[in-house]
């Protein structure tokens, strides 16, 4: 019953958003991961453990998990590359920009139906732990990472949610549903412990993936196929059929 409430409550909510993404939520089935930093990019660290191995182990599984249950998914690296030696395409100087860059041409040439880009967080308080999901201002983006924060707090045993992306470089598209999961804090020992250890990536990668697989359905039920219904009356979009669902 906990979880029934939780989806009425977020269904209630996405009325509340004042903007829409421009991303058609139902297509063909398909989840670009994108795997954060690489190359001459190791992002975070603590010690020896970097976070661009740790993005990538975790992204390799949770393509694995998806593939093997049928998802149309997408690493946009499997090995240790930087994405800026790609991008051939934007004469701009900052690496990091064109990596960046890179990064977001691939959600737009690919159009798929979500993006989950993978981090690992960073504080100077090693008290600080637990996964947040970072997410851009629509309902889209908003529904899918609720869902991934319940299922990662779960996991973590925290309570966080999920937070309004401002200036990230990624968030800034319109493309497809897309969120940033900071998985856990690299210099807190029970999060590094869940980010390094195969067995706890495994169970990293599922909460993810399962959150994913949650929202494809839930999107898909509330949206339909094709632009008819079988009576031949146009379909409901799919914020209306919340509303009725709420309502009833």
């Amino acid at each position: 019953m906990r979880k029934y409430r939780f989806f009425i409550v977020l269904m209630v909510l996405f009325l509340l958003f004042p903007e829409r993404s421009a991303a058609v939520p139902l297509a063909n089935v398909q989840v670009l991961i994108d795997v954060g930093h690489g190359g001459v990019d190791p992002g975070t660290s603590f010690g020896s453990v970097l976070e661009k191995e740790i993005n990538l182990q975790v992204g390799k599984r949770l393509y694995r998990q998806l593939t093997e249950k049928g998802y149309r998914a997408v690493l946009n690296r499997d090995r240790d590359i930087a994405l800026s030696d790609e991008n051939h395409w934007l004469k701009n100087p900052s690496r990091h920009i064109r990596d960046l860059a890179q990064r977001r041409h691939l959600a737009k040439e690919m159009s798929p139906q979500l993006m989950v880009s993978l981090h690992v967080n960073w504080s100077s308080d090693a008290r600080r732990r637990g996964p947040v999901v970072i997410y851009q201002p629509n309902e889209q983006s908003y529904w899918l990472a609720s869902i991934l924060q319940e299922n990662l707090n779960r996991l973590a045993k925290t309570n966080a949610r999920p937070v309004k992306g401002g200036t990230y470089y990624l968030l800034k598209q319109q493309y497809c549903p897309t969120v940033i999961i900071e998985m856990g804090f690299i210099g807190n020992y029970a999060d590094r412990l869940m980010l390094t250890t195969p067995k706890q990536q495994e169970q990293l990668a599922r909460a993810i993936g399962e959150g994913i697989a949650e929202y494809l359905m839930l999107t898909h039920e509330l949206n339909g196929e094709g632009s008819r219904q079988s009576n031949g009356e146009p379909q409901r979009s799919w914020w209306q059929r919340i509303w009725n669902a709420v309502r009833h």
